[in-house]
């Protein structure tokens, strides 16, 4: 049985990530930080197709929490899949960001990532795939978002560095680039800012958090196996580096 680390995994793009996932075949380990209820209905749904799902509770900005997550039984038996998704977003005006913003976004976003993969190196799987959840926003910078911006160009340039390490090893890394999604961090847009960027996207319509669960799917399957390194940007053409 391939097992598949997704943290952030009860919630939006994660909980799209942890299903799909799930119906190729991996047995789903999914964290989530403080409330369990959605997690808890992700692994219920999970589980009820027949495949092994489990939720642990972990503050990937605390290296102790992180650690206690590296000895569950699963990770022992080793990791085919690693998918850091997890991630914070506050509306900030890029003028206003202050150094605790700043500080508390990339602990979250950079650092959580970071620790997360320094628990668990050890346990990947001889071929292992690793795909790091970034953001459009990390490429072309945000001016109500600056420290979110600066977050995922860091995990960016960080995963392209240890795609260059592993590649040797066998093991892949990627970044999937997401744009418009409809996650929690659009739920509070009006209809006409909904409408205004549905008319910026050339696709004209927002993505879905299944669009990026597929990318993902594809960026650790059998049939990316040249692919490492790479920025896949999931945006609708909104954004074209």
């Amino acid at each position: 049985m391939r097992t598949a680390l997704i943290t952030g995994g009860g919630r939006g793009i994660g909980a799209a990530i942890s299903r799909k996932l799930a119906t190729e075949g991996y047995r789903i380990l999914l964290t989530y930080c403080n409330s369990s209820k959605p997690a808890e209905m992700v692994v219920d749904e999970i589980r009820d197709s027949g495949i092994d799902a489990v939720a642990v509770n972990c503050d990937v900005t605390d290296p102790r929490e992180v650690a206690l997550l590296a000895t569950h039984p699963w990770i022992s038996e080793k990791i085919d899949a690693l998918i850091l998704n997890h991630g914070r977003y506050d509306r900030i005006d890029a003028k206003d960001l202050d150094i605790e913003h700043l500080r508390r976004t990339m602990r979250t976003n950079f650092d959580g990532a970071f620790l997360v993969w320094d628990c668990v190196k050890n346990h990947l799987t001889e071929h292992a795939r690793i795909c790091v959840i970034g953001s459009q926003l990390g490429t072309r910078g945000s001016t109500h978002g600056a420290d979110y911006s600066a977050s995922k160009a860091a995990l960016e340039i960080w995963a392209k560095s240890l795609a260059m390490k592993l590649g040797p090893e066998g093991k892949r890394v990627n970044i999937v680039a997401p744009g418009f999604v409809d996650t929690g961090i659009l739920a509070g847009d009006s209809e006409e800012k909904r409408a205004s960027r549905i008319e910026e996207v050339p696709l004209k319509r927002i993505g879905t958090p299944e669009d990026i669960a597929h990318t993902v799917s594809f960026l650790i399957s059998e049939k990316s196996e040249y692919i490492t390194g790479v920025v896949v940007n999931v945006n609708g053409g909104l954004y074209l580096p």
